[in-house]
């Protein structure tokens, strides 16, 4: 019985055929049209925020008492990676991370866990703990920031512009969260002479008591007045400072006026917790996000129109500028790939057409843009966007896909050429090619095997190259058996002249080179082995590489002053920066800086800090990516002299999961002396490589504290508490909140502190005038004794361990893996000597490098697995497996040939090419197999055999390789692609000309296939007279 063929199918159906061809071109562009564009694709932050504040405890108190028990509760979480806490006098933070393996759609989840699990333990937490506070949207992107400057206004000006900006904002459909940036909040500051008000015999508490009074709102009762309801409201409430001005007090039987005993202003929060510059000016940003599953490019047009109508608004001297335009960089990205795209299509054509002639050729030029066209439509069902990975998987499996083309024009070709009609050359591309090529295909999908089940970071931002490079070589086959066949009837002509009995000089001499090495079987076998050899050497000297920097012009530099510096420090640093290196540089087109947190995260990979008063970051846009190197070179220069003493970083963002310092290593043990002074001395230990930057520590030094002994018995006497003292010299130092004034959108608190000349300086602290219970005054030294002592003003703690990093910057060229094999000698010496407790683990790019590869090595067996049950079903031979196999290594000769001239890394992405290259070798590897078993099943000698099928896959292997390493020239100068691309070309070019000779030399050597002996030459008798 006659099996079922999919290409007479189509033969037999043609008008259905060419229904389903014409819908599936109209649905892919359409599709293409409406996918959604992207720069990057999108990754999970599986880091979580939570926050507690304890007013007055140190850094040391916080972390037992707080930090403690929030990271020993979240050891019971299942999923739970590691937990890294800073903590602070008055606070910590407690960064929670997950395992990359737990599923992005279960961490919502997870945070609602955790939520529950804290929240559960709040009330052991001491009195006067505020929080916890929880931050799940730390991995939120606001792509779109604007800053607000005006001249000649005051913040509270500005800000009412911006709150106006942000609520039109929010009404645009597409709009997300959107979010203030560096906007001071107002304040109302009643300042004391705590000398004056123990003279008047007037306590503070009794000031802040009465006004707080005053300004209550509770329910004041409804009057029922006949069929009506009437509200009694009480007025008296303060709406502005001028307000507070009026008040008179009564403070026992004497009435004071407010303003007698303290003196009134408005002003902003002193010292401010963050601030925003741009250009060197002071201003207000915009962070602006996009709600999920919105499409970016809509809605960068609609906020544009918004933000122009906005504008117009505005009165003279308010200024909007663009700091970070993710749409416009989108658009140019997409762009860019997109082209890149289209040029190697073009590319593959143009080797179609040369190689197979225009009619042939036309069948080739078809098949591509249906598949293409089909793989759009798939990724917009799948909802996957245009986007650097998933267009670059395209021009990647652009190589196979005019494999699949070229193998079925070239069956009908040859079968045409022996003298078969035209129906039948088309038939024959299903029973002659369908199921090796089918194999041949699942094999390489099967190649991407460990991609599509890493669950890191890394493997959730490559996964669309596993998802798109499947779709499309599937397609391709579908597309190869049952449309192809179709074209080529309608397209080729009805019969073909065979091109005559001669092999041409080149075939001749391809065939010698073939026949030469399978006489010379074991010298071939040696040489490939020797080269294989040399490749796996030198591939030790081939520098890794995690992912590369990013090709955008952004340099962002990271200011860590000591920990005990004010904002005030930080940020007359910065505008010292920006001043003397920023402003009028040519190279660069504008910058933004932020004093006491870092940036939005505006970019996905970007490393957002956790704010503090020493911590600063400036984002600086370069003019183009060529001058960037070249402005990081100045500033770092500018840096190391201007700031000796300030710990700056000038990094660029990272294509892939965010990193800071490249080289990094985590020093653990219980006891924080113990842990600086072994941070210490690794620090002088990898100082010794030339190859490092200056060393730094995220945290180390100590910050001087007064202690405040309270004589306790004396103010016992005295009726003095210690709340007392404690409310007093904070009114002196940071003021307490009193109240709040309601002013318009605003809530304005009024703070109670001590006047400038009392809160200003350290010596006053022992002069404070406290009110007895009896009403006189006394100085704070007649019932406390003060000290200076020191404390660490942070401590980081990872998985409940005082935890510090030691970090550096890569010097050169050198990529961070080189440097940091090169330390590795002396790290582990010394690693040796550390104390019981203690351990040193490495971070930084190795860390995350190691993250990301342990999966796809975990998933390694289950490819090779169904690698291996593949190519079993199709070759059911041990023997043939095992010769397929034996040439999958070789795309390394190849590799290693291409990446350690040009100098390009081995990194994550370049891992990606070489699983594709393994496909593509056994792909090929089992198709000529498979035809030399079909002409030995047809009665042909095994030697002649082995030569033929050689033969005549060597033109459509020849022209694939061609059109794939062509087909990806367009990447090779992109910064993420280019290892990859070289990687690839390489191995494509080297390894498939070794199957084609390495391949043949084995498969004769493997089943003792002899030559075949000359037929005897036959004597002529002479022709009789």
């Amino acid at each position: 019985m006659k099996g079922f063929n999919l290409s007479d199918w189509a033969l037999q159906h043609r008008s259905l055929v060419w229904y389903f061809m014409a819908v599936a071109l109209v649905a892919g562009v359409f599709s293409y049209l409406h996918l959604g564009r992207e720069e990057d694709p999108a990754f999970t932050i599986r880091t979580m925020v939570i926050v507690a504040q304890w007013p007055g405890a140190s850094a040391e108190e916080v972390t037992d008492q707080v930090t403690e028990r929030i990271e020993r509760e979240l050891q019971d979480l299942q999923t739970l990676d590691y937990s890294r806490s800073v903590t602070v006098a008055g606070k910590t933070t407690v960064y929670v991370t997950l395992r990359n393996e737990t599923p992005a759609a279960t961490v919502r989840s997870v945070w609602e866990e955790v939520r529950s699990m804290i929240g559960d333990i709040a009330y052991t937490f001491p009195q006067g703990v505020q929080g916890p506070f929880f931050n799940d949207r730390f991995g939120d992107v606001y792509g779109n920031i604007f800053a607000f400057t005006g001249d000649g206004l005051t913040q509270r000006q500005l800000r009412d512009y911006v709150e106006d900006a942000r609520s039109k904002i929010l009404t645009l459909p597409e709009a997300g969260s959107v979010e203030l940036v560096g906007a001071q909040d107002e304040k109302v500051f009643l300042e004391f002479s705590t000398r004056q008000l123990a003279a008047l015999g007037i306590s503070e508490a009794e000031v802040i008591a009465t006004l707080q009074d005053q300004n209550a709102i509770t329910s004041s009762g409804v009057v029922q007045a006949g069929s009506q309801r009437v509200v009694v409201r009480v007025g008296g409430q303060f709406t502005s400072d001028e307000s507070l001005k009026n008040i008179n007090l009564r403070l026992g039987e004497r009435f004071f006026r407010l303003v007698d005993v303290a003196t009134i202003s408005r002003g902003y929060t002193d010292p401010p917790t963050a601030l925003f510059r741009y250009n060197g000016q002071p201003a207000i940003g915009l962070a602006i996000g996009m709600r999920a599953g919105g499409n970016l490019l809509e809605f960068g047009e609609g906020l544009e129109h918004e933000v122009d109508r906005i504008v117009a608004e505005l009165p003279y001297g308010v200024e909007i500028h663009r700091v970070s335009d993710q749409p416009h960089v989108v658009e140019e990205a997409v762009n860019g790939f997109t082209k890149a795209l289209f040029e190697a299509v073009a590319i593959v054509l143009i080797v179609s057409f040369v190689s197979l002639g225009l009619r042939a050729g036309m069948v080739v030029a078809l098949s591509i843009p249906l598949v293409l066209a089909i793989t759009f439509l798939a990724m917009s069902y799948l909802g996957i966007s245009l986007q650097r990975v998933s267009l670059g998987a395209l021009i990647i499996a652009l190589g196979l896909l005019v494999d699949d083309a070229m193998i079925a024009v070239e069956m009908m070709v040859s079968k045409l050429e022996a003298g078969e009609s035209l129906r039948n050359a088309a038939t024959a591309v299903y029973t002659s090619t369908a199921f090796p090529m089918l194999t041949g295909t699942l094999v390489t999908v099967a190649g991407f095997i460990p991609i599509g089940l890493n669950p890191s970071q890394a493997g959730e931002f490559t996964y669309t190259l596993f998802v798109v490079l499947a779709i499309s070589l599937i397609v391709s086959w579908v597309v190869a058996v049952l449309f192809t066949p179709l074209l080529g009837v309608t397209i080729l002509p009805k019969q073909m002249k065979h091109k005559g009995h001669g092999k041409g000089r080149l075939m001749t001499g391809f065939s010698n080179l073939i026949e030469g090495a399978m006489r010379l079987k074991w010298l071939t076998i040696a040489f490939t082995v020797a080269l294989f050899g040399v490749s796996v050497y030198g591939l030790t000297h081939v520098q890794q590489q995690f992912f590369p920097s990013s090709d955008r012009p952004e340099l962002i530099v990271d200011w860590h002053l000591p920990q005990n510096a004010s904002i005030a420090e930080t940020q007359a640093q910065i505008a010292k920066f920006e001043s003397e290196a920023l402003i009028g540089n040519a190279n660069i087109d504008h910058f933004s800086s932020h004093v006491g947190e870092g940036a939005p995260r505006f970019v996905l990979t970007l490393d957002v800090p956790a704010g503090r008063p020493s911590l600063g970051q400036t984002v600086i846009v370069t003019k183009s990516i060529e001058v960037r190197d070249q402005v990081k070179e100045e500033i770092e220069a500018y840096l190391r002299t201007t700031f000796p003493g300030t710990d700056t970083y000038v990094g660029t963002l990272s294509l892939g999961p965010p990193v800071s310092r490249p080289i990094q290593y985590r020093v653990s043990g219980p006891d924080i002396e113990t842990v600086r002074t072994l941070s210490q001395q690794l620090s002088a230990k990898i100082s010794e490589n030339p190859n490092l930057g200056l060393v730094r520590y995220d945290w180390m030094e100590t910050m001087r504290v007064v202690e405040v002994d309270v004589l306790q018995d004396k103010a016992r006497q005295l009726g003095i508490t210690n709340a007392d003292i404690a409310n007093g010299l904070n009114g002196i130092s940071s003021g307490q909140p009193i109240t709040q004034i309601r002013d318009s959108i605003y809530l304005v608190t009024v703070v109670g502190r001590a006047e400038a000349a009392e809160r200003d300086s350290l010596e006053t602290l022992q002069n404070l005038q406290l009110s007895t219970g009896d009403g006189r005054a006394i100085p704070l030294s007649s019932v406390a004794t003060l000290s200076y002592t020191q404390e660490h003003p942070m401590i980081v703690r990872r998985n409940r361990v005082p935890t510090l990093t030691v970090s550096a910057d890569v010097l050169g060229h050198l990529q961070p893996a080189t440097v940091a094999a090169g330390l590795k000698p002396a790290v582990d010496a010394f690693s040796e000597t550390l104390p019981a407790g203690y351990s040193i683990a490495v971070g930084g790019t190795v860390e995350s490098s190691a993250e990301s590869t342990a999966p796809i090595i975990a998933v390694v067996p289950l490819m090779l697995f169904v690698m291996a049950t593949v190519l079993m079903l199709q070759l059911q031979s041990f023997s043939r497996l095992f010769l397929v196999v034996a040439v999958a290594p070789l795309a390394l000769i190849g590799v290693v040939a291409a990446l350690l001239p040009s100098g390009k890394p081995l990194g994550f992405v370049a891992i990606l090419g070489i699983l594709a290259l393994i496909g593509i070798l056994v792909r090929n590897s089992v198709i000529l197999i498979v035809q030399i078993e079909h002409l030995r099943s047809e009665g042909m000698a095994a030697w002649k055999a082995v030569v033929e099928a050689t033969e005549h896959r060597v033109r459509p292997i020849l022209l694939t390789a061609l059109a794939a390493s062509l087909g990806l020239i367009p990447i090779a100068t992109e910064v993420f692609w280019s290892p990859m691309a070289f990687a690839m070309i390489g191995g494509i070019l080297v390894g498939t000309m070794l199957t084609l000779v390495f391949l043949p030399a084995l498969y004769v050597t493997w089943f003792r296939i002899k030559p075949e002996p000359e037929p005897p030459r036959e004597d002529v008798a002479p022709v009789q007279a």
